[in-house]
């Protein structure tokens, strides 16, 4: 990897500028600034602009779709557990693994696993978001990844066609990227292992909804969700399925993990 290495002071002032921005344009919540500034200031300060670069085209990109088409996913929003303005635990599952990642990368800066499973992250999580806010836009109904069964848009599990090419664009941008700030010899095993990598944390994510994340009903609406205690109707929410732990940031962290596992595992098997 091609190193551009900043130092930590200034990630951390580059982390806390871009965390209160994302604040005052109410992309995340105060909390999740705050959260956003260490985990932004950490990968940074410790893993440079090729890592900077992976981390806001992630946040940038599910931060501008989050936004758009507000009007046609308005209808969806009972669904998901939180709004929009991400939170510090939202954050955290989505950035808190890559920040992990650039204290290994700084601690064995000759080894390639931690920039491998960094960039599987990025894609996993930026392929998740990409599916869940453009898959939700499709013309056809979801069905659960398990089953096959026809599912409430919206719901846990529930997969499109359209998402899951959204979800492959999302991976794809990140690899693109991964390889312009990779040493030459990497491009060819970047291009094919982040998308796939990325990929495989989206659906693996998508599975986690459809068989151990804790989903929940409403019984006033009659409509499944993964709100709890209270719906947004306000009626208290009964529990359906999965573990009542194993919330929505929690299977968002597991995605995560899932791409940076299969990033590194693939740059093993091919040598890297």
């Amino acid at each position: 990897m091609t190193a551009f290495p900043f130092p930590l002071l200034f990630g951390f002032l580059l982390g806390a500028m871009i965390a209160i921005l994302a604040w005052r344009v109410h992309a995340l919540s105060a909390s999740g600034a705050a959260a956003a500034a260490v985990t932004g200031g950490l990968i940074f300060g410790l893993g440079g602009l090729p890592w900077a670069v992976l981390l806001l085209a992630f946040f940038i990109s599910s931060s501008g779709l989050s936004k758009a088409y507000a009007r046609r996913k308005a209808s969806v929003n009972e669904k998901f557990s939180k709004g929009s303005r991400r939170d510090w635990g939202q954050v955290l599952a989505n950035g808190g693994l890559g920040a992990l990642l650039a204290v290994a990368h700084a601690a064995f800066p000759a080894q390639a696993w931690p920039w491998l499973a960094f960039a599987g992250a990025m894609a996993a999580v930026n392929a998740d978001t990409w599916a869940t806010e453009l898959g939700v836009l499709s013309s056809k109904p979801p069905r659960r990844i398990t089953t096959g069964k026809v599912v409430e848009r919206g719901a846990s599990g529930g997969i499109t066609a359209q998402g899951t090419l959204a979800a492959l664009a999302g991976a794809l941008l990140i690899g693109g990227l991964a390889v312009a700030f990779s040493a030459r010899r990497w491009l060819v095993a970047l291009a094919g292992i982040i998308p796939l990598a990325g990929l495989a944390g989206a659906l693996f994510d998508s599975f986690l909804g459809a068989t151990l994340q804790g989903i929940y009903r409403c019984p006033v609406c009659e409509k499944e969700t993964e709100r709890h205690p209270r719906h947004l109707c306000g009626a208290q929410t009964v529990q359906i399925r999965g573990w009542r732990w194993l919330n929505n940031d929690w299977v968002n962290f597991a995605c995560s993990l899932a791409g940076a596992g299969v990033g590194v595992l693939a740059g093993l098997l091919l040598g890297r």
